[in-house]
């Protein structure tokens, strides 16, 4: 073994490398072999690369891993990088908690937390932009703006996610805006498809139930750059309910909302996710909040997709991805060549 000291990031070493690293420990999850012997999983990263250790029993780091290790902390780690079906992993052969002399060796806390990739600011700019100019039913424009302009500081910074899908600084405004433009898009396609239905689609509700679907998110997840965890409100009522509530709540200072046009956003919030065992307790009964949920579902799950494709590695030559995904199925690769 190459016993070289050098310095890099997790991003910056090849396969069969052996180096001292600056990491973040994101998850530590303890499970059990075959056998019944204890065992934890633990995933460290940089600025874009995560990498898997695993934590044996009968390994000298069990003890403090279980003991001490905390997600969300730095440390330095002398280790042994490789790549295989399941992605990066780390053969650790030293280990401590980052202190402050690391600074002069380059330690930099800001490259470590996954953002995204478009600037927040511009990002909330275009998705009031949409709201001022698409939402057409005045009440309802103020409604959603002043749910924007209150809470504008957390909307720029949250993850959309503890996990899955936009679980990243940014990555709720980053979501929300997407399906915003999808449902825009659909509002548009089938209003001129099906010009005869009545009531006519609302292309304002659309948007503003875009744009409010996963408000309630806002209470439901406490925000940490290395990953969002679950307030006990988010536990025991979730984001939809809450979404729901806050609207209402914002609501009251509207006298000249009309009461069906609320209604008909609650319902767009509450049935977003479309099934009882995605959280919804009932599916879209309106053609607004098929159209948002459908936009909703699509942005989720692709951004699943993508995430995977994107971090296939060079050194991968299945046809196939790995199961160990947000949507935990193997994704075709193409057709490897034989010759």
């Amino acid at each position: 073994m190459n016993l070289s000291q050098q310095l890099l990031l997790l991003s910056e070493m090849e396969p069969g490398q052996f180096a001292d690293s600056f990491v973040l420990l994101i998850s530590k999850e303890k499970s059990t072999t075959r056998d019944g012997k204890p065992y934890y999983r633990v995933q460290f990263r940089d600025h874009s690369v995560t990498a898997a250790a695993m934590i044996w029993s009968d390994t000298p780091w069990f003890e403090d891993c279980e003991s001490n290790w905390v997600e969300g902390e730095f440390y330095k780690v002398r280790a042994r990088y490789d790549e295989n079906k399941y992605g990066p992993q780390l053969d650790i052969d030293r280990i401590r908690a980052v202190v402050d002399d690391d600074v002069a060796d380059g330690f930099d806390p800001g490259l470590y937390f996954k953002r995204s990739r478009f600037s927040s600011e511009e990002m909330f700019q275009e998705l009031t932009e949409i709201a001022g100019e698409q939402i057409e039913e005045v009440p309802l424009r103020n409604l959603v703006l002043d749910i924007l302009e209150e809470n504008k500081d957390q909307i720029k910074t949250i993850a959309a996610a503890s996990k899955n899908h936009h679980a990243f600084t940014g990555g709720f405004l980053e979501h929300v805006l997407s399906v915003t433009r999808t449902a825009s898009y659909l509002a548009d396609k089938y209003a001129d498809y099906y010009q005869k239905m009545e009531p006519a689609l609302n292309k304002s509700l659309v948007i503003a139930g875009a744009i409010l679907h996963d408000i309630g998110k806002l209470t439901e997840l406490e925000y940490k750059p290395h990953a969002s965890s679950y307030t006990p409100a988010g536990r025991l009522i979730g984001h939809i309910l809450l979404g729901r509530d806050l609207v209402r709540e914002h609501a009251r200072k509207f006298d000249d909302l009309e009461p069906e046009t609320l209604l008909r956003l609650e319902h767009m919030i509450v049935s977003h996710q479309n099934l009882p065992e995605w959280g919804s307790p009932i599916a879209p009964h309106t053609p607004e909040a098929l159209l948002v949920h459908y936009a909703d579902d699509i942005d989720a799950k692709f951004h699943m997709v993508a995430t995977t494709l994107e971090n296939i590695l060079p050194s991968n030559e299945d046809e196939f991805s790995s199961r160990d995904n947000a949507l935990r199925r193997s994704i075709f690769l193409g057709l490897k060549s034989t010759e």
